[in-house]
Parts: C-alpha cells; structure tokens; sequence
C-alpha cells in the first residue's frame, strides 16, 4: 500500500524551504500554492485575478533569491497573497483585509518578508534602488528585487526611478511583469511598445537571443548574439527602451512557465553586475476560468464560491454613491457639450466608465498617471472644456503638486470628484481618504464640498457644472447611500452656504460630509435626554458659510464640528474663524471631531469610526463632556 504524499505546500513553512526542492517539485508547488490562494479569497473577499496571475513567478523568485535578506519588492501589494503564503503567513491568510488580520497589502510591520509597504502604484523600482544603494554603502545586504506591473510603469516615477538606476549601474533587478491589465486594460504608447515586443511570431527565436545579456551567455555565443541584436535593433523591436535607460534586458519569457523562470533568474542572478529588467509575460486570474473570463479578470473580489465563481453580496435598495456620481454627470452631459471626464486608471471604481459608454470620445483614461491627469485636465479647462477629474482621494494625494501649480494658482476651473473619501474599510490606511480636505482647503480660490447623503451629492454635481470661477471639489464615501429619496436632476446649491436641518438649543453641531447620519442619530438620543441640539449640513469646508458659524456661535452654549478627515481640514478652518473673530472670548465651548492622528488599520467601516470615535454615541458623549455633563451608563 502506498501512502499518500505530504503536499508540497505542507512542506514549506518559509522560503528557505524552497531551496531543498526540485523543481518538479517546485512545479507541484505552484499548483498547489494557486489552489490556496483561490480557497482562501474565497473566504475573505480581495484582489484575486493580480496574485493568480504571479503564482509561477512568486515560486520562482523564492526559490532563486534568499528573501529577507534579498528584498522583494511587490509594487502596489495586490498581488502579494501568494508571497504571503510563502513567507510564514499561511496559518493567517484567511484573515486577510479583517480587523486584526494580514493586510490586503505588503506592510513592513507585519512580517521581515515584506521589505518596503505598498498599496499605491510605481513606488517599487525607486525603493528597490534605495536598498541596492544602502547596501553598497554598508547598510542592509542582499540584492534588491522590484516587481511591477507594465500598467504601473505608465506612471513617470517608474521611468525616473530607472534613469536613475541606469546611472548608478548598481546590481538591481526589475520585473516587468506583463499582462496587459493594470485594474483597467493599460492605455497609451508604451502598451503598444510591450506589445510589439512579442508579437512578431517568426522573430521569436532571434529576440530571444537578442535579448538575453550579452555579458552573461557562454564566450562562444556572445559574438552571434550581439549581431542579433544589433539587426532587432533596426527593426524596432526588442529592449531598446530599457536598455537606453541603463538596464540589461531579459525576456520576454513566458510568466508561469517554471523551466523558462527558474534558470533564467537563475542566471541572472549568479552574473549579473549592474541593473537587469526581466520581462516576463502573465495572464491575470490565470488557472480560476471565473476570473479569467470576468473583464477585470478577478480583479477585487467580495466572498465568492470556488465552484461557480459567484460573489456573495448583501443587497442593497440604496444606490452606490459611486454610481450616483456617474448618473448625475451622464444627466449633466446630456445637455452640457462640454463636460469631459478624466481619470487614472480607475474608470469602473469612479463611475466613469458609464460616462465612457454614453460619451465615448469625451472621457478620457490616461493610465496610472495621477500627476498627468491633474494637469490634462487643467488644459482641458483653460481650452474651455468642463473637464471632472475623478480620482480617489488616496490618489489624488500624488498629484498634489499640480493641484497647487497648474489648477489652482492659475483659478483653473477643473473638477474634482473625489471618491473613496474617509475610512475605507478593508483596504485600510493606504486607502482611506483622510487628507483632502486639509490638503485643498488651504488652497486661495478652492471651494471644497461634501455630500451629506446621495441627493446632495447629485445637487455637487450640478453646482461643479455651473461653477467656473476657479476650481471646485467635492467629496463622497465608498458604498451604499443612506437610501433617500433622489432628485430628478440637480440644482446648483449656493456657494459658501449650509442649511440648518434641526433647531435646538445650548449646542450646535455641524457637519461635514456623510457622518450626519450618525449625528442626527446622537440628535435623537440627546433629544431624549432634554437637551434637544441645533442641527447644521455645513457642505462647505470652503469657503465657510461665516453668517451661519458665528450666529451659531452667539446662539449656544456650545459648538461641535464632525468631519471625516485629519485634523487641519474644516474643524481647523471653523476655529480660525472663531478665533478671528474674537468668538472664544465671549465663553463658547468649542469642540472639533476629526480623525484621530494615527493609521488607522482595516476593519469594518463601523469599528474604524469607532476606533475613531465618530460614531453616534462617541458624539453624544461629546457633546455630554462638552457641556459638563456626567456621561456614566453611556453605551460605547
């Protein structure tokens, strides 16, 4: 009788289990590694289609390199389920993107096997070089290794990161993990410069000779591969780009063939001398058919069932407030000739890829290029267009730069829907929009907004259609709407002016932006308590609604601010307002609730709002503390 064998997976604990397996082992590894990575999203809910598609290239790289003393370097994360499993964490990845568990990305604090956290784009070939050049200067040893996908390096820190990296001549090395699809399929010239890489089939022998490093193959094949490569050269096909950028350029091999992985890296890394690209060639969501056949290819995911590929979703009667935003700028755009959309590489996360299906010429994709698509869309504006600029605020943060100088210093009247704003969940710190509103605010001639609920969000919108005095923002949270009854078509609010929703009296609380619900719930409670509060929807960070503040300051005993954003945002602006005008002076008890000064990890929206005391009872409690009375007995 023979007994079953140990599956191999079962054998590796850590990477350095890998070294003792042969690489038919290593192929059953593989199999047996996509198979867990499948069970387990199930389960949690993630980025599926990224990590399935790096399995053979995940066992690879750990078989060859001695991680963590070699630095791999997963740019964005999404992809970096399999790795996880690899590195110690097999025992935990069912806990992925839950409170207390592994995070949906690399992060440096959870394990010595994730060397640089990621969770944005493009960062990894800039932080792989900063490891090369620590270690060249008596810092940590070992190689460093970035792996990055052909849709980030449409962003231009990829290419800095690169010229510099070629003239260091540093022993460095670059993935170029090749599948075709970022989250949306990847635009412009350098997808079709990849493409034509490998799409010339009779060629195919020579550019693989062509592009291996000359320097490294046996003395008697240099000479012939040199001649090769200088006739690609002529053909316009080949490394060429790379290699003027500094790099030695491998590939393209094929992504989740083993017997063309492993001697390749192999290879490399035993010779190489200064900074080597590997083109490798992938498909995302490989070996899961549900996720290969979906368009984003498995892309996120919620609960699924491994069978079918089905999702498990709540259902919902409310509208998503993403889906809100892009009906509302369809409507607009209907009657309005001029409104354009832009985004970086987030069209169905923003909506706009209805708006594209409806306006196909006026919506424009530009690649992960967030500082690009600030400044496309300035000259979108000053060409007369209404262009909206909808990207998440996590995001918008990398355009920072250009917001201040080609948007707002020349009043540019650019569009800002910003998506994802406050605590995303899941997702975590890396994705929470915690800082736009401080960030823009601060701006001369920036007027900032914040849906309290879906129909304010529709009625932004108009008024981003109608303003074209400088540049407008407005920003709204991830999910579902709170299910209110939705205006046909929205009408322009007035700019700088909140509305009282309830009158009360002692104290005032004003809002901002969608944790209103929770406010009026604690409205309720206190209420019931006799001490029934004055009520406000600010809209406005900026510019503030002055008349309103300052009468509800002569007119209470005391004065709350509720946002979700960092401190320096509309709570810092009310204060500045107060304090200007003497208001402290006349004994108003002011308090501001913003997010607190720390990362805050994923969980569920509700327990991150409660870890940030914003939710209905911490503003009741509040407002109790505030006025001096004992809040003894009062829920948590």
């Amino acid at each position: 009788m023979t007994l079953p064998l140990t599956p191999t997976l079962d054998r590796v604990k850590l990477p350095s289990d890998m070294k003792a397996l042969s690489d038919r082992e290593l192929h059953a590894l593989a199999g047996e590694l996509r198979a867990e990575t499948i069970s387990a999203v199930s389960v949690t809910g993630g980025h599926l289609g990224a990590g399935l598609g790096v399995v053979e290239l995940t066992v690879a790289l750990h078989a060859v390199f001695d991680a963590p003393r070699d630095k791999i370097i997963w740019d964005v994360g999404h992809q970096c389920y399999p790795h996880k499993i690899l590195t110690g964490r097999r025992d935990r990845i069912r806990t992925l993107r839950s409170e207390g568990g592994l995070s949906g990305f690399t992060k440096r604090s959870e394990s010595p096997y994730d060397p640089f956290g990621a969770a944005h784009s493009s960062t990894s070939i800039s932080a792989a070089l900063g490891f090369a050049m620590a270690a060249d200067l008596g810092g940590d040893p070992g190689d460093a290794v970035a792996v990055i996908g052909d849709g980030s390096m449409s962003a231009g820190m990829a290419f800095e990161a690169m010229n510099n990296a070629g003239a260091l001549k540093k022993r460095l090395f670059v993935i170029l993990n090749d599948n075709e699809m970022s989250i949306a399929p990847p635009v412009g010239a350098l997808s079709s410069y990849l493409s034509r890489l490998y799409a010339g089939a009779p060629f195919q022998e020579f550019k693989q000779a062509a592009k291996g490093m000359v320097s490294l193959l046996p003395e008697p094949l240099q000479e012939g591969a040199r001649r090769a490569k200088e006739m690609l050269k002529g053909m316009t096909v080949g490394g060429t780009l790379f290699e003027e950028l500094g790099f030695s350029y491998v590939g393209p091999i094929d992504g989740h063939d083993l017997d063309q992985l492993l001697p390749v890296l192999r290879t490399v890394h035993a010779r190489a001398t200064g900074p080597v690209l590997i083109h490798v060639l992938t498909k995302k969501g490989k070996g899961y058919a549900p996720a290969e056949m979906a368009a984003d290819k498995g892309h996120a995911r919620a609960k699924f069932d491994v069978l079918t590929g089905e999702q498990k979703k709540s259902p919902s009667n409310a509208p998503s407030y993403t889906r809100v935003f892009a009906d509302a700028l369809i409507r607009e755009a209907e009657t309005d000739t001029k409104i354009v959309g832009v985004t970086a590489a987030m069209p169905d996360g923003t909506g706009l890829d209805l708006f594209a299906g409806r306006f196909p010429k006026r919506m424009f994709d530009v690649g992960i290029a967030e500082q690009h698509a600030v400044t496309f869309a300035a000259g979108l504006a000053a060409g007369g267009m209404k262009p909206f600029c909808a990207i998440y605020s996590t995001f918008l943060q990398r355009g920072y730069d250009q917001v201040v100088h080609d948007v707002a210093i020349q009043r540019l009247p650019v569009r800002f829907a910003i998506d994802r704003a406050g605590l995303v969940g899941a997702d975590g710190a890396t994705h929470a929009g915690s800082f736009d509103v401080a960030f823009l605010a601060n701006l001369p001639g920036f007027v900032v907004m914040a849906a309290a609920d879906e129909a304010e969000l529709v009625h932004m919108v108009a008024t981003a259609v109608a303003h074209n005095d400088g540049p407008i923002a407005f920003r709204y949270p991830r999910g579902e709407g709170m299910g209110v009854e939705m205006p046909a078509r929205g009408i322009p609010l007035q700019i700088g002016r909140g509305r009282i929703l309830r009158e009360g009296n002692r104290v005032a609380i004003l809002s901002f932006g969608t944790r209103l619900a929770e406010v009026l719930k604690a409205a309720e409670s206190l209420t019931a308590r006799g001490l029934p509060p004055t009520v406000v929807d600010a809209r406005f960070a900026k510019p503030l609604d002055r008349d309103l503040i300052l009468n509800l300051a002569r007119n209470h005993e005391a004065l709350i601010t509720v946002e979700e954003g960092a401190i320096g945002g509309f709570g810092s602006h009310v204060a500045q307002l107060l304090a200007e005008e003497a208001v402290f002076d006349r004994g108003l008890k002011y308090r501001s609730m913003v997010l607190p000064d720390i990362f805050i990890d994923q969980a569920s929206p509700e327990t991150m709002y409660k870890v940030a005391h914003m939710n209905a009872p911490q503003i009741e409690a509040k407002v109790l503390e505030t006025l001096g009375i004992a809040t003894v007995g009062l829920r948590a």
